[in-house]
């Protein structure tokens, strides 16, 4: 399957991705300290961070029941997974599974490792890798 579309793209990139959390005084030092996410402000029951161009923001409270449930499951890329692995347990993430091949695509294979946050969200840290 090739990526194409036949529909002029109105969306340019992903802005900000919501995160809801029970605790967001546990949460905070998991993604400030633990994940080592750039800490940009809190607002009322709100915390935001910087991930490259994306801004996260962790939200106790749902607007609506529609909004009330764990989160969609965020990638995020690194440079070293094996590396990244490392130094996340070191500072306290609770790994699944240690960083394994998911996907082969002939020169290159998609490796990946997911973590919980401690608050119902699972996450996960992905690398392309040469084969």
């Amino acid at each position: 399957m090739t990526a194409s579309t036949t529909t002029p793209a109105v969306l340019q990139g992903i802005g900000q991705i919501a995160v809801r959390v029970r605790e967001l005084p546990r949460a905070v030092p998991f993604y400030r300290d633990v994940l080592g996410l750039t800490y940009l402000f809190e607002a009322p029951s709100l915390a935001f961070f910087q991930c490259g161009a994306v801004m996260l923001m962790l939200s106790p409270d749902a607007e609506t029941p529609e909004f009330d449930h764990a989160a969609s499951v965020l990638y995020f890329d690194v440079g070293d997974i094996q590396a990244a692995y490392r130094t996340l347990i070191e500072r306290g993430a609770r790994f699944r599974d240690e960083p394994h091949i998911v996907h082969r695509a002939g020169e290159k294979n998609l490796w990946m490792s997911f973590f919980d946050d401690g608050e119902g969200n699972v996450f996960a840290i992905r690398q392309w890798r040469a084969a």
